[in-house]
């Protein structure tokens, strides 16, 4: 019996116990406390809050929607380990499988996250409201929740799977949400002072000032955090500087809320691992960087790497530095005891670069770099090294303002809302020298570009306009319905544009330019929920969403990538953008019990069906060479996917001191059509979506002892994953286990007060494996990243 095997008939107990309990029992999730915006929490729950005093809440439910809204709060997240990024703590709900190299979840390039089989670019993102964009790697509308707020600044984390609230803003929202919330400013005059030292020479310094109560309903904090770690597989620092403001001021008339952010980021990348059938490959595929000798010898005289290593070969370093300036102020406005108007007014500057110092003879690049130096020697010309550095340098300029008016009539609850956001973004793809004589590094930005092959301009408008009615029926029955509209303006252009030659032998043109105009009016909601006795809930829902077309120019599933103007207009004419429709049915409870030791249950059963319609995909001519140097592709689309799953989430309590918390999944993603490659049919009619884990199980059994002490074992168990469209190879599954012990010193030391500590370990078994595919081609091969060995960190944490 292998690991994986063993892992699994170790859970199944857990399994079948917390399916019988949740279906018998009915099912809700922890806490009991919604973690809504102020508007829902002024809603009381129909559910009442059985949750013994001092049992540890894992998961929180939000007894107001129609839909499965789970949320962990910032504590329960800062528990896992401190300073994780949230998106990396919602692993532990139900759906969610969630992976990156780096222990924290930080580490962007490699972030894997599919919830009901959609991927993190079809969910919508919110920060206090704010749109944070699609997620992409490079990113073109938003950025990632941890550098829009500081981890220890996390008040709570909302997923909701399958179907977000209408008024979230999101062009994107497939599959659900993830809406992230600050917290406000402690109602106590306070200093909080927090450091975590680790593995791999890991260190985090967070700092953060309260005012508390300044007078006159005013109060504010500014924190600041330095994080920085070695990579674990190659001599990298990965670091990040960010600095948080928030200034509330509650009147009488109204609440007004200011904050900002600044993030910059640099963070030398992980590498994958290319698989393919038959052949061995590595389990790491580390850069070469510093070690500029060992690079300098890798290569043949002609920037060639070793033929042996084929498509796995090593380059010198490869890096993304981030910088964003985020900042909005938000006006709730109390026009009565019935009606309240919020305006939100929010600003984001983003200036980013990705970079890649690789050989210069791989991967379709002489054929590249002829198209600029025809019959020249280029290792000369680009440095004497046989490296050259590629960058895609990034810019986002983006404004947008939220009003909704919500409006208590009686039986009804009435909300209507406006979202508009302007955003002007570029990426500007260049090629520089590497100085054989005079090296950089992945800290610093090239400058003096030899070739710039291309650099888009897309200025893109969004207007989302939406309408609902919460009507209460009876005392325990609700009916919501309602839509929204969505639309978008988008035009592209090319200041700089590509060569013809440059994407093919036999292109007559550059990367297209135009306008996309995409609308979209009537996407409608409706759902009911029903409290069949004081602790039990039903809830029903049926939604459908659209993902509008991208605005990048020169990569990604964009109309403005692909490889020729006839492909762009043709495009234009026929394409249709993404839909889904999303039914959902489930059950939540929350009871007392008097079964020995099991003193309460709280837990949430949801079934799931998910039609999703008119999938794009960019099919190249060559994959490899597209993802360096520009190729032939065609974005299509290419049918639809059926989905259906089951989530079970529950916690059981043992008096006050233990608890145990399990979640189990199941999920079904197929394609329904095959497409064509060229001639070539690609049969994925039937195939499972790959990436995408038929089963999970979650569990954190969390002992708290005495007052000052705590301590949560956490285990992850993801199943087999297929990974190609054909599914022809797959990934074995894993297990891997976490554990947290945290604690209080009894006394005041000195002038610090209320001194915390956390002893927090990862990949407790130290297991090996491949952690996440990487899919980028129909069948045949495969990349992947490799799972991260075990970790160890402590933390201190202190106020003044």
């Amino acid at each position: 019996m292998n690991q994986t095997t063993r892992a699994v008939a170790v859970l199944r107990p857990s399994l079948i116990a917390l399916a019988a309990a949740a279906l018998c029992a009915a099912a809700h999730a922890a806490s009991a406390t919604p973690v809504a915006p102020v508007d829902d929490a002024a809603a009381a729950p129909a559910i009442q809050d059985t949750t013994p005093a001092g049992a540890i809440a894992k998961v929180e439910i939000s007894t107001r929607k129609t839909r499965s809204s789970v949320a962990m709060s910032g504590t329960e997240v800062q528990k896992v380990l401190p300073g994780m990024n949230p998106l990396k703590a919602l692993q532990a709900l139900p759906g969610v499988s969630f992976q990156t190299a780096d222990p924290w979840g930080n580490n962007e390039q490699n972030l894997s996250l599919f919830v009901h089989g959609f991927n993190a670019q079809q969910m919508g993102f919110t920060m206090d409201g704010v749109p944070l964009g699609d997620q992409s790697y490079g990113n073109y509308n938003g950025l990632a929740p941890q550098r829009a707020l500081t981890s220890e600044n996390v008040r709570s984390v909302v997923l909701s799977t399958g179907a977000g609230d209408l008024g979230t803003a999101s062009t994107n929202n497939l599959g659900g949400t993830i809406e992230t919330y600050s917290s406000d400013p402690s109602r106590n005059r306070n200093f909080n002072l927090q450091q975590t030292l680790g593995s791999h020479k890991a260190t985090r310094s967070f700092l953060r000032f309260d005012s508390g109560d300044m007078g006159g309903g005013n109060s504010f904090y500014v924190s600041g955090l330095h994080h920085e770690a070695k990579a674990w597989d190659f001599n990298g620092r990965q670091s990040n500087d960010q600095v948080n403001a928030k200034f509330v001021h509650q009147g009488e008339a109204g609440k007004l809320t200011v904050f900002a952010d600044w993030s910059d980021k640099t963070e030398p990348n992980e590498d994958s691992s290319l698989h393919q059938a038959g052949l061995n490959s590595p389990y790491t595929r580390p850069f070469l960087y510093p070690d500029f000798a060992a690079a300098l010898a890798y290569l043949d005289k002609n920037g060639a790497p070793p033929a042996a290593v084929g498509a796995n070969f090593r380059n010198y370093y490869s890096d993304a530095q981030r910088t964003d300036k985020l900042a909005y102020v938000k006006y709730d406005a109390y026009l009565s005891d019935n009606l309240t108007w919020s305006n939100q007014y929010y600003f984001h500057h983003n200036d980013g670069v990705g970079v890649v110092a690789g050989p210069i003879n791989q991967a379709g690049l002489p054929g590249l770099f002829r198209v600029y130096y025809p019959n020249q020697d280029l290792k000369s010309i680009f440095g004497g090294s046989g490296y050259a550095t590629r960058t895609t340098e990034y810019r986002i300029n983006r404004q947008g303002w939220l009003s909704t008016l919500r409006w208590d009539l009686g039986d009804h609850r009435v909300q209507a809302g406006l979202w508009f956001e302007h955003n002007n973004s570029g990426a500007y793809r260049r090629w520089y020298a590497l100085d054989v004589n005079n090296p950089s590094s992945p800290y610093t930005r090239p400058s003096n570009p030899l070739i710039t092959q291309y650099g888009s301009d897309i200025d893109n408008k969004v207007v989302q306009l939406h309408l609902q009615d919460e009507w209460r029926l009876r005392p325990d029955f609700v009916v919501q319905g309602g839509f929204k509209s969505s639309l978008q303006f988008a035009e592209g252009l090319f200041p700089v544009n590509t060569l013809p030659a440059a994407i093919s032998a036999t292109a007559t043109g550059g990367l297209p330019q135009g306008k996309i105009d995409t609308k979209k009016w009537f996407l409608p909601q409706i759902g009911a929920r029903w409290d069949i006795s004081p602790s039990d809930q039903v809830f029903a829902n049926v939604q459908k969403n659209m993902r509008q077309f991208m605005t990048y120019g020169g990569g990604g599933n964009s109309p403005w990538s692909l490889s020729s103007q006839a492909a762009f207009d043709y495009f234009k004419a026929t394409a249709k953008p993404e839909t889904s429709v999303t039914y959902e049915l489930g059950l939540r409870d929350s009871r007392k019990l008097d079964l020995g030791p099991l003193t309460a249950f709280d837990g949430q059963v949801a079934l799931y069906h998910v039609i999703f319609r008119d999938r794009q995909l960019a099919i190249s001519s060559n994959p490899i060479i597209t993802s360096f140097a520009g190729g032939t592709t065609i974005l299509s689309n290419v049918g639809s996917v059926k989905t259906d799953g089951v989530d079970m989430a529950g916690t059981f309590h043992f008096g006050r001191a233990f608890s145990f918390y399990d979640a189990i999944s199941y999920n079904r993603s197929k394609y329904q059509d095959s497409y064509l490659s060229g001639t070539t049919l690609i049969p994925t009619a039937g195939k499972i979506v790959p990436n995408t884990p038929e089963w999970m199980n979650k569990f954190i059994a969390t002992l708290k002892p005495g007052a000052d002490l705590e301590v949560q074992l956490s285990g992850d168990y993801v199943a087999k994953r297929y990974a190609t469209y054909t599914n022809d190879l797959d990934v074995p599954g894993y297990f891997l286990l976490g554990l947290s012990v945290s604690g209080k010193v009894p006394m005041s030391t000195g002038f610090l007060k209320n001194v915390r500590w956390t002893i927090s370990g990862t990949n407790l078994l130290n297991r090996e494996g491949p952690l996440q595919p990487v899919v980028g081609q129909p069948s045949g091969s495969y990349a992947t990243y490799p799972i991260p060995p075990r970790m160890g960190f402590i933390t201190l944490k202190a106020d003044i």
